[in-house]
C-alpha cells in the first residue's frame, strides 16, 4: 500500500484518544493528533517556525514536532535533529566548506522520515538545503508546505520549476511574490510578515538607554552587523572603523550593539577593540526603537528596522569571490529589503568594495545632520510596513499548513 495510505490509517486509529500537551510536555501522555517535520537552518527561520508551531498547537495541542530549528523552535515543544548554529552558512564558497556535515544531517533527517513519516513538513526558507529536502520528501510521498520563499525573485528563477514539482504550498512574506508563483502555476498564499506580531518595541526609551549604560539626552546610534559569525567577521571591521572616526568627531556620539543570539561576545569585543560600544544581548528591535539611527547588515534585521521606523543605511560585504560569482547571477534594482518592497531607494546601501569606515561614516554624518531627510525616511519606512501585511501572519500560515496536512 502507498506510505500515504498508512499514514491516514495510523491518523484515524490515533483520533480516538488527543490529550492535551504536546510531545516535550510534562502533560503529554498519548499519541501525537499530528506529526510535523520542520526545517529552520537559520535563526530568522527558527524565529518564524516556533511562532508557526505555537499556532499550530492552538488547534492541534498534541501534536509532535521535529526537526532543525533553534531554541525557539525548540520551546514549543520540538525535537531538534539539528540546531541553527551548525546549519546556517553565508556565501556560496562557505556552504561547500560545510556540505559534508550538511549531508549528515540531510541524511539523518530522511531516516526519520522514514521512522516516523509526518503529516506534512513545513521547510522554511534556508533553500539550498530544504528544495533538496523537498524533492526527498515527495519521493516519499510527504506533503510539503514551504514558508518564506527562496528569493527566485533576485536569482535562480530556474528554481520554479522545480518548486512547483515539489511543494504542495508555497506561503509568501512579501506581497510582489505572490503574483510571480502564482503565474508560474505554484500554489500559493500571501500571509503576510510575521515580524509585524514580533516586533514590539519598548514603550520607556529612556528607561532602556538609562539601564544600556547610555545618556537618553545624545544620540545614539545602533549597530547591527549580522547574525552569524561570518557576517561579523565581514561587516564588523568597517563598522569600527566608521565609529572610530566619529568618535574622534563627535564625543556626544554613543553607539549600541544588541548582540544577536547564537554569537559569542567575545568576538564581537575582540573585533570593537577598546572602542566605546555598548554591546547588550537579545536586544535587536528595543535597540531599533530607541536609536537615533542605524547602521544594519542586509537581512531580516533591515525588517526590524523598518517596522520600527527607524532610519537606516543598510551595509553588506561577503568573500570577494563569493560576491562575484553571485553578483552575475542576481537581478534586483537593491539589496535592501526595505528598497524592494518600497520599489524605491528609502534607505542607502553601501555594499561590498564600498563598505569602508569613511564612506559608513560619511552616511551616519548625513543622517545625523539632517531631520528632515531622517523624517523623510520614516515616511518611507511607514509605507514599507504597510506592505507588509496586517497583524496575524503566523496564525495565517498555521491554518494553511493545517490545511494541507489534512488535504485541503
Amino acid at each position: 500500500m502507498p506510505r500515504r495510505f498508512w499514514r491516514r490509517v495510523s491518523r484515524e486509529r490515533d483520533s480516538v484518544r488527543r490529550p492535551l500537551g504536546h510531545p516535550g510536555d510534562s502533560r503529554y501522555t498519548g499519541v501525537p493528533s499530528m506529526r510535523l517535520l520542520v526545517s529552520a537552518g537559520e535563526t530568522s527561520g527558527d524565529l518564524y517556525a516556533g511562532e508557526l508551531v505555537r499556532h499550530i498547537r492552538l488547534t492541534e495541542p498534541s501534536s509532535e514536532v521535529f526537526g532543525l530549528g533553534g531554541d525557539r523552535l525548540a520551546a514549543e515543544g520540538a525535537e531538534l535533529l539539528a540546531h541553527v548554529r551548525d546549519l546556517a552558512v553565508v556565501g556560496l564558497l562557505e556552504v561547500v566548506s560545510h556540505l559534508r556535515s550538511l549531508r549528515r544531517v540531510f541524511s539523518r533527517v530522511l531516516a526519520e522520515v522514514e521512522r516516523r513519516p509526518p503529516d506534512v513538513a513545513v521547510l522554511v526558507d534556508y533553500p539550498d538545503f530544504n528544495l533538496r529536502l523537498a524533492r526527498q520528501l515527495r519521493r516519499r510521498g510527504v506533503r510539503v508546505v514551504y514558508y518564506v520563499s527562496p528569493q527566485v525573485w533576485a536569482w535562480r528563477r530556474g528554481r520554479l520549476d522545480a518548486i512547483r514539482k515539489t511543494v504542495d504550498r508555497m506561503l509568501v512574506i512579501f506581497p510582489f511574490e505572490e503574483a510571480l508563483y502564482r503565474e508560474a502555476g505554484v500554489p500559493v498564499a500571501f500571509v503576510g510578515h510575521p515580524l509585524v506580531d514580533l516586533v514590539r518595541p519598548p514603550a520607556d526609551r529612556a528607561g532602556f538607554l538609562a539601564r544600556a549604560g547610555l545618556d537618553p539626552g545624545r544620540p545614539v546610534v545602533a549597530l547591527l552587523p549580522g547574525s552569524r559569525t561570518k557576517e561579523i567577521a565581514h561587516n564588523l571591521p568597517p563598522l569600527a572603523g566608521a565609529v572610530k572616526i566619529l568618535g574622534h568627531e563627535r564625543p556626544e556620539l554613543q553607539f549600541l550593539l544588541p548582540l544577536a543570539p547564537g554569537l559569542e561576545a567575545r568576538t564581537v569585543e575582540e573585533a570593537l577593540g577598546s572602542l566605546p560600544v555598548r554591546i547588550v544581548p537579545n536586544q535587536a528591535q528595543a535597540a531599533l526603537a530607541c536609536c537615533t539611527m542605524a547602521v544594519v547588515a542586509s537581512g531580516t534585521a533591515t525588517v526590524e528596522a523598518a517596522l520600527v521606523g527607524a532610519p537606516m543605511v543598510v551595509v553588506y560585504r561577503l568573500a570577494p569571490l563569493t560576491y562575484l560569482l553571485g553578483r552575475r547571477l542576481v537581478n534586483v534594482p537593491h539589496f535592501a529589503m526595505a528598497n524592494l518592497i518600497a520599489g524605491s531607494r528609502v534607505v542607502p546601501e553601501v555594499i561590498q568594495r564600498e563598505l569602508t569606515p569613511e564612506r559608513v561614516a560619511a552616511e551616519v554624518r548625513a543622517l545625523l545632520d539632517d531631520p528632515g531627510r531622517r523624517q523623510s525616511m520614516k515616511e518611507g519606512l511607514a509605507e514599507v510596513r504597510r506592505r507588509l501585511g496586517s497583524p496575524g501572519a503566523s496564525a495565517r500560515a498555521a491554518a494553511e499548513v493545517l490545511a494541507v496536512a489534512r488535504g485541503v
